[in-house]
């Protein structure tokens, strides 16, 4: 079943990054769409599987399929209402909190690591001269997202920080990804760069999306490992 699940895992990631490759080149709020569904399948998939194989932490799974459905429906209303499809991400994000939370209880020290990210975002988004947000209601929009992504990744960080295992650099790679893909998408919108900005933008945002799905299959495959670690101890005999 794990080779089955697996082969299947990257037909969908290959999938969703030749869509990417295609929206960069072609454009179309169609073909972001079908490109975006595929992360949240690939999390569908990954999430079927964590349940056929009685993973134990399930809620993870479930969390984190509900963060790549606000991620997906973002997507697409960002290129109708900006606003609309920043707080969907924003809430997106939240749901990802919440599952890295499920990893590791949530502590002070991780909102440390978001901060050291936040100040540095919000000094950017304030003080650069670069940016022309139309407005302060705008400028006060990113600077909500700004504190909310950064939260996510910052947690992200302070998990592989306490424990280095796969999963948590997936996911710390992945959060990454995203943080990089969302400045780029700044730059792009409100500091009117180059092309390369926006290319930048959608190469590291699917990716990122990619690790972050991908990561359910690599929990499931983790509570399988300690399961088995377990049943080894407890069937070792005494010497």
């Amino acid at each position: 079943m794990k080779k089955i699940f697996f082969t299947v895992n990257i037909i969908l990631i290959v999938a969703v990054l030749i869509g990417d490759v295609c929206f960069t080149a072609l454009g179309g709020l169609p073909l972001k769409g079908v490109t975006s569904a595929g992360f949240v399948i690939l999390g569908a998939v990954d999430l079927a599987y964590a349940f056929l194989t009685h993973a134990e932490n399930r809620k993870y799974p479930v969390v984190m399929l509900v963060g790549l459905a606000f991620a997906m429906a973002g997507d697409v209303v960002l290129n109708i209402h900006f606003i609309g499809g920043a707080i969907l991400f924003a809430v997106g994000h939240v749901f990802y909190f919440a599952a890295y939370c499920f990893l590791h209880r949530f502590k002070p020290i991780d909102l440390v690591y978001g901060a050291a990210l936040f100040v540095p975002s919000v000094l950017l988004i304030t003080l650069a001269p670069i940016f022309d947000f139309g407005g302060v209601a705008m400028e006060i929009v990113c600077v909500v997202y700004a504190a909310v992504i950064s939260c996510m990744v910052g947690k992200a960080v302070s998990n592989l920080v306490a424990q280095r295992s796969l999963l948590n650099i997936v996911l710390t790679v992945g959060s990454c990804l995203f943080f990089f893909s969302d400045l780029m998408l700044l730059f792009n919108v409100f500091g009117d760069l180059p092309r390369i900005v926006d290319i930048l933008c959608l190469a590291t945002y699917y990716p990122a999306q990619c690790l972050l799905a991908f990561s359910v299959f690599v929990g499931a495959n983790a509570n399988m490992e300690d399961r088995a670690n377990d049943f080894i101890v407890r069937e070792a005999p005494e010497l």
